[in-house]
C-alpha cells in the first residue's frame, strides 16, 4: 500500500521500511527511551495496519541497525546509550602537551573505548569543495591523512583531512604514523594555531566506500561534515571531510546572542 503524505506525494517505500522509519524516529527522539520495550506485535499491527510478518521485518531492520535488542519470544528493548551527541566545538583546541587527540578523550567520557586507525597518508587531488575551501588552484594537490575512528571496536566515523602542501611538506604530517595530540597540536607548534573553525553539515546517501568502511546495516543516510580550520590572517590550514552514520549521531552546536 502506498500512502500519500500531507502534500499528496506518495511514500513509495515498502510498508515494513516505513514502519521501521517511524519506530526509528520514536527511538531517536526519545519517545521510546533506552531500556524500554517496543510496543507488542499486536499493538504495532493495530497502529500500522500491517500483518505480523510485515511487523517482524520492520523490527528486524531495527535489530540490524542495533537500535533494539531481543530474541524470538522475548520483549524487544531499545538499546542503551546507542545514539551519541557530538559537540564539534570540543575538538577545535589543540590537545595539551603529551595528551592524545581530543576526539579520543572526548569520545571516551561516557566510558567507551576509542581509537583511530590510520589508513593512508599521501599527496592527493582533493574533492572540489575541499579544493575551494583551501584556496587551491585546479589540479593543485594537498596532503591527505585518511583514518577511521572507532568506539568499542565499531567503526563510527570516516575521516579525510587535507592540508596545503606548503604547510605539510617537510613536517610529520606527511609521515604515515599517528601524531601525538593530533594534527591540531602539530599545526599549532608549526605556527598555525586554530583561530576559526567552520562546519558545513549535510545528510547524504552513503558512497560505496562509506557504506563498507562504517559497516552500515542498510542504505541509511550519513552525516557529512566539511570542516575548514583557519589560522592567523584567515589562512585555511586544514579541510576535513567527516562522515558518520546518521542513525547513530546528532551534532550539538551552542551559540550565544550577539
Amino acid at each position: 500500500m502506498t500512502v500519500p503524505d500531507d502534500n499528496g506525494f506518495p511514500d513509495r517505500r515498502s510498508l515494513h521500511e516505513r514502519i521501521a522509519a517511524d519506530l526509528r524516529d520514536d527511538i531517536m527522539s526519545g519517545d521510546l527511551a533506552p531500556g524500554t520495550s517496543l510496543p507488542s506485535t499486536a499493538q504495532l499491527k493495530d497502529r500500522f495496519g500491517a500483518s505480523n510478518a510485515t511487523i517482524q521485518k520492520a523490527v528486524q531492520i531495527l535489530k540490524d541497525e542495533e537500535l533494539v535488542v531481543g530474541r524470538a519470544g522475548a520483549a524487544i528493548t531499545v538499546r542503551e546509550h546507542r545514539q551519541r551527541t557530538m559537540r564539534p566545538a570540543s575538538f577545535m583546541s589543540p590537545a595539551a602537551p603529551g595528551e592524545p587527540y581530543r576526539w579520543l578523550t572526548e569520545a571516551t567520557k561516557p566510558g567507551s573505548r576509542a581509537h583511530s586507525t590510520l589508513l593512508d597518508v599521501r599527496e592527493s587531488n582533493p574533492p572540489a569543495d575541499v579544493r575551494v575551501a583551501l584556496g587551491l588552484a585546479d589540479g593543485e594537490t594537498a596532503l591527505l591523512r585518511h583514518q577511521v575512528l572507532s568506539l568499542d571496536d565499531e567503526p563510527v566515523e570516516l575521516v579525510k583531512s587535507y592540508y596545503p602542501m606548503a604547510v605539510a611538506r617537510g613536517t610529520a604530517i606527511t609521515e604515515k604514523r599517528k601524531i601525538r595530540g593530533g594534527t591540531p597540536a602539530l599545526l599549532a607548534g608549526l605556527g598555525y594555531p586554530p583561530r576559526l573553525s567552520v562546519d558545513r553539515v549535510s545528510a547524504r546517501v552513503p558512497t560505496q566506500e562509506q557504506f563498507q568502511a562504517l559497516a552500515l546495516p542498510s542504505d541509511l543516510p550519513v552525516l557529512r561534515t566539511l570542516r575548514v580550520v583557519f589560522s592567523d590572517d584567515d589562512f585555511p590550514v586544514e579541510a576535513t571531510v567527516m562522515v558518520k552514520a546518521g542513525h547513530l549521531y546528532e551534532l550539538q552546536y551552542e551559540f550565544t546572542p550577539d
